[in-house]
């Protein structure tokens, strides 16, 4: 399975969705980085996706997105696939 990492912070209700969709299709580990704690993740995250919002989601080496993002993709069929690419 693919690793995944995840730009969070503590009281976001769309991060906490999108890790138990995450952990419902298998994922049993996922990278958080709190931006609340590491404001210099903040420009790290704004650098390598160009967006201010949480949370910013890789699988892999692939930016998927916000939460909404990687429940469109779920819905299309793509995420277990990405999920499982070698």
């Amino acid at each position: 399975m693919q690793p995944v990492k995840m730009y969070t912070t503590a009281v976001c209700p769309y991060c906490i969705r999108a890790k138990q969709l995450l952990k419902a299709r298998g994922v049993a580990q996922i990278e958080e980085i709190r931006i609340d704690l590491h404001p210099q993740e903040r420009d790290q995250m704004m650098s390598s996706t160009g967006r201010r919002t949480v949370p910013q989601i890789f699988i892999g080496s692939t930016h998927v997105g916000g939460c909404d993002d990687l429940i469109a993709l779920d819905s299309r069929g793509g995420l277990m696939p990405l999920l499982q690419q070698a």
